[in-house]
């Protein structure tokens, strides 16, 4: 196992971009209400994104890369639709239940699917055995998501 400076990095950084995400969503959920279409701004919210990180791709010397999604079996190319699927529920479902629920439903959804990947070893990454630990973090969340609304 990494050693906890080379773990404060990367956790730091997924961090702050959690922190990008808390402010994503109600972003965009006031672009949807300013232009009156929810999907519409996904889709200038992922238009953004795409233009940034295909800039992104070419500066930092990635561009070969792109001709060789192609190769890539069919169901990698469902994160971009899962991705869009989240940009979309988040901008929908703000303006009712607020950031906190919709952001620790998300969650929620992420980590008992991370649960599940992790015990298979799903796309390669390394197995990591569902445990009581594990499935306490994950009810832990289930609370504070119940909380959020009281």
């Amino acid at each position: 196992m990494p050693s906890f400076p080379v773990l404060l990095v990367p956790v730091l950084v997924v961090f702050v971009s959690g922190l990008g995400f808390g402010l994503q969503a109600p972003i965009n959920a006031a672009l949807g209400k300013g232009i009156g279409g929810g999907v519409a701004a996904a889709a200038l919210s992922f238009g953004v994104g795409f233009a940034a990180l295909l800039a992104l791709t070419f500066v930092t010397g990635q561009g070969p890369a792109l001709a060789r999604a192609t190769s890539m079996p069919p169901v990698y190319w469902i994160g971009g639709l899962l991705g869009a699927l989240v940009v979309w529920s988040m901008l929908w479902s703000v303006p009712t239940i607020g950031v906190l629920t919709a952001i620790s439903a998300l969650l929620l959804g992420q980590l008992a699917a991370a649960l599940v990947l992790d015990a298979v070893g799903a796309f390669a990454a390394p197995v990591h055995p569902i445990t009581p630990t594990r499935i306490l973090a994950l009810a832990m969340v289930a609370g504070g998501l119940v909380l959020s609304r009281l």
